[in-house]
This record gives C-alpha cells, sequence and structure tokens, in this order.
C-alpha cells in the first residue's frame, strides 16, 4: 500500500535556531527553514534523503540513536567533530577508545547529541557515493 510513498523521517528539538546553528554550521549539511510551518526545518542528506526537524515546547531528547551517518573513516570524522566542539557519548558497557570509538561489534562506531541531547552517530561504512 504505500511502497511508493516518499517517505521521511522527522525528529523533535527544544530550539530551531540553535538546531539550526548545530545541522548547518557544525555538521555541515544543507538545512532549509520554513517558517510558515513554525520554522521547521528540513536536513537534506546525501542520496537525496530528508528529515524534518520541527520545535517541540516539551521536548524529550531521545534515547535512542534519531540519525545515522555513515562515513569511510570514523576517527577522522570524530577528529572533525571535536575540532567542532561536539563531544563523543560515552556508554558503560560498550568497549570505546580514546577518542569515543566502539569497535568489534558491528561497524567503528561512534555517538553523539545534538543541542536538544538527541544522538547522533557517524559509523563506517565500506565506501561512500564519491568516495
Amino acid at each position: 500500500m504505500l511502497k511508493d510513498s516518499a517517505a521521511f523521517s522527522g525528529f523533535s528539538v527544544d530550539d530551531i535556531d540553535t538546531a539550526q546553528g548545530f545541522y548547518a554550521d557544525t555538521l555541515g549539511l544543507d538545512v532549509t527553514r520554513d517558517d510558515a510551518m513554525g520554522g521547521m526545518l528540513t536536513l537534506h542528506l546525501a542520496g537525496g534523503a530528508s528529515v524534518l526537524v520541527y520545535g517541540k515546547q516539551d521536548h524529550s531528547p531521545a534515547t535512542f540513536t534519531i540519525l545515522n551517518f555513515p562515513v569511510v573513516d570514523v576517527r577522522a570524522s570524530v577528529d572533525a567533530l571535536a575540532a567542532r566542539g561536539v563531544e563523543m557519548l560515552r556508554y558503560d558497557g560498550i568497549d570505546q577508545d580514546d577518542k569515543g570509538v566502539a569497535r568489534g561489534a558491528g561497524p567503528d562506531i561512534a555517538w553523539f547529541n545534538d543541542p536538544a541531547g538527541n544522538v547522533l552517530s557517524v559509523l563506517t561504512v565500506e565506501s561512500q557515493p564519491g568516495a
């Protein structure tokens, strides 16, 4: 029934202006804003995907990873994020290296929060389009 629908994902934040700065300036994503819809953001991702970000006064951060960014080199991505002030998360019971990268239980992965406390990650893939 919905197989031909161009579905998209979305998540909430507590401050649209702060989120726009983080996703556009810190992460370097293409971001558009629709003030007619209450300041909703659209994150334009590689491959034509998009994600809707909307403000919510009683926002509660997601306790799970809401957005994964596949990269060729997790350590280089973690270094680039750290240079922009992003801190990697540490989880009890998960073996992570000095940079916060977990290895050996699937793809290499490191997690971090957006300013609203939502969990994001960078994870290794064998190759990226255009890499």
